[in-house]
């Protein structure tokens, strides 16, 4: 999948006026794109509109027009576009209340290395979290973390043939699976693959 380039965004004039129907645009591809694991824990893949969007909004919201305010922020997003040879997600801890949610991320430290995703007759392919920074300590762990899953073209070439995905989380404090995502969610994960 092709990085972001300057040449790929619209200046801050022609974003406002399009971003309306930009934004409905996204806000549909990424339905497919969210898979939630259990109650407190969800995935949100991310693809290049996924991130064209996130870098046009942020541009938007700082007012950026400098070319290079535009390199920064595809410096940042640039690298949560896949590979062809992975999925790149952002790892959500969620919880409503505010105690709650601190006691789960006290018990939760180092989760985001403990999610996987498997082609059905493959072993799982574990996460790989945060290669841009640390987000956790040995007392509590972030809510918001990056993964990315690595797979082998034997598997990438058997999801493509029908074989099933799975999700799950094998953590002390957090277990959950998803046995066989819903076929709009794998299909929309296939593209992601060269």
């Amino acid at each position: 999948m092709k990085k972001l380039t300057r040449e790929d965004l619209y200046s801050l004039e022609q974003y406002a006026e399009l971003r309306s129907e930009f934004r409905t645009r996204v806000m549909a591809h990424k339905k497919n794109r969210v898979v939630r694991i259990g109650d407190h824990a969800t995935l949100y893949f991310e693809d290049r509109l996924t991130m064209q969007y996130q870098v046009q909004e942020m541009l938007r919201i700082e007012r950026i027009i400098e070319p290079h305010g535009n390199d920064e922020k595809l410096s940042a997003y640039n690298p949560l576009i896949p590979d062809g040879q992975n999925l790149k997600a952002t790892f959500m801890i969620e919880y409503q209340d505010v105690e709650a949610r601190k006691k789960a991320l006290a018990q939760l430290v180092d989760i985001e290395d403990r999610v996987w995703i498997r082609v059905n007759g493959f072993e799982p392919v574990w996460s790989i979290a945060d290669e841009d920074l640390e987000r956790d300590t040995a007392d509590k762990t972030s809510s918001v973390h990056f993964l990315r899953f690595e797979f082998s073209p034997a598997a990438i070439q058997a999801a493509k043939q029908g074989a099933e995905l799975s999700i799950g989380i094998e953590h002390d404090h957090y277990q959950m699976a998803i046995d066989s995502l819903p076929k709009p969610i794998k299909n929309s994960l296939l593209d992601d693959f060269d």
